[in-house]
């Protein structure tokens, strides 16, 4: 921890933070986007397996804090298939992650990001067209980002924007399966064996930032409803992809 301390200057510590309050904020605002904003910020300073196993820490402890704001408004009828078809995927998707320089690792989360805002842009919340066996697929493909990238939003989140119409169930499905999804790729990590002592002691530095922003985020989404989330969390989330691709291109060599 030291040697991490003495690596980071206070500038960083500040802008890891401050980014961490932002993306807290983002996710309980929308009911998803902190894993979007946060992996590709702390990726710029840590190692990515400490990143990765830093922002499912956070997920989970800010939910189960703060699980009274979303619980109740979602169902089990898609949401264990869901569930379920995440751990067969992560189990998969974490044999990725140590095969990854970290270039490639930011190259492929800000592709996803891109790719994510995208297809979000040509949806619109309609009535309830999913079931088990979709939902069952979409945890799938969820789990393969989350034990890659530690990113299980972007197939979940397009199911619950076609399947959900009422934001706050969104927002509270999106929460519940996330809440999960993160116990399970932390569980998956540390039998990989990729779990050490820096993100545990980086959470009590990180932590603060993140509650603060949860009850940020909570506050605005209480104030203005559901009415403003897509294009909020969109232009954010597609300014982050932006970035760490153009970054990630320099990294690789790609750019003249």
């Amino acid at each position: 921890m030291e040697t991490l301390l003495t690596q980071l200057s206070p500038v960083a510590m500040a802008l890891m933070t401050s980014g961490i309050l932002c993306a807290a904020a983002m996710r309980a605002f929308t009911g998803f986007g902190f894993a979007l904003m946060a992996v590709p910020l702390l990726s710029l300073f840590l190692l990515p397996t400490d990143a990765v196993v830093l922002v499912a820490l956070l997920t989970l402890s800010t939910s189960l804090v703060t699980y009274r704001a979303w619980w109740g408004r979602f169902g089990l009828r898609d949401g264990l298939p869901m569930v379920g078809g995440s751990i067969v995927g992560t189990g998969v998707g974490v044999t990725f992650l140590t095969q990854l320089s970290l270039a490639q690792f930011q190259l492929w989360i800000g592709l996803i990001v891109i790719f994510l805002c995208l297809v979000l842009s040509r949806y619109k919340p309609q009535s309830h067209v999913g079931g088990p066996r979709i939902a069952a697929g979409t945890g799938t493909l969820s789990g393969l980002m989350n034990g890659a990238f530690a990113i299980p939003g972007p197939p979940v989140i397009i199911y619950a924007m076609a399947c959900i119409p009422e934001p706050a169930n969104s927002r509270g499905f999106l929460m519940a399966f996330f809440m999960m999804s993160s116990l399970i790729s932390l569980t998956t990590f540390t039998v990989s064996g990729l779990v050490t002592t820096t993100p545990f002691r980086l959470l009590m530095l990180a932590l603060p930032s993140m509650l603060v922003g949860d009850r940020l985020g909570t506050w605005l989404f209480l104030r203005i409803g559901g009415q403003a989330y897509r294009p909020v969390a969109l232009a954010v989330s597609l300014g982050v992809g932006l970035a760490i691709t153009v970054k990630a291109l320099f990294a690789m060599g790609f750019t003249a």
